[in-house]
């Protein structure tokens, strides 16, 4: 079992730390089973951020009461684990499986967050339409989340996703289309995440 390093949880409260450590373990053996299963059968887009480079990222930014969405939450995770730090805590997922699996571990967890089921592009979104490029852009298709949610994009302050390669500009598209100017979107790429607002990458 991966451990969380302590000096990552270090300042937090000891109940709160205990909480994390205990959903990054279920998180990994959720992980690690659905690896089993299912990913050495068949191919599923689904792969597991690295959750201890993604909590580092998100306590540099959190804040009570910010609205946080996760694009592709999967298991359910990380969008969890931005509740527990006090965020309003919301998670889109194309995958039904994949969503149940993340509302059980909301409810297991005693975590708010809500999930919805679709694909995180806004309905009418077209990829490329200034250059006439008229691929989707990502992986899947769907009717948008954000119907079940009832919330526009726009609404959210803080947005993260862990893109398949290739996805990283049809992500800070949709931002500037559909998001606020000063929201942040917090993209990882192996061992790092990138935050950028306005369509720059921010420190």
């Amino acid at each position: 079992m991966r451990q969380t390093p302590a000096k990552i949880l270090g300042d937090l409260d000891p109940a709160l730390a205990a909480r994390i450590e205990g959903l990054l373990d279920e998180g990994w053996s959720r992980w690690e089973r659905f690896d089993r299963e299912v990913r050495q059968h068949r191919f599923h887009p689904f792969v597991a951020a690295d959750y201890d480079v993604v909590l580092t990222s998100l306590l540099s930014v959190a804040s009570p009461g910010l609205k946080f969405l996760e694009w592709g939450s999967a298991t359910g995770v990380i969008a969890v684990l931005a509740d527990l730090l006090g965020f309003e805590a919301y998670g889109i997922e194309l995958d039904e499986y994949l969503v149940r699996e993340a509302r059980e571990l909301a409810l297991r967890q005693g975590s708010r967050v809500r999930f919805a089921t679709g694909s995180f592009l806004p309905t009418g979104y077209s990829w490329g339409r200034r250059s006439g490029d008229g691929r989707l852009g990502t992986i899947g298709e769907g009717s948008s989340g954000y119907l079940e949610l009832g919330i526009p994009l726009d609404d959210f302050d803080v947005v993260f996703a862990y893109p398949w390669s290739g996805e990283e500009p049809i992500m800070l598209d949709l931002m500037a289309e559909y998001g606020r100017s000063d929201a942040l979107l917090l993209l990882q790429s192996g061992t790092e995440v990138t935050k950028y607002r306005g369509g720059r990458a921010r420190r």
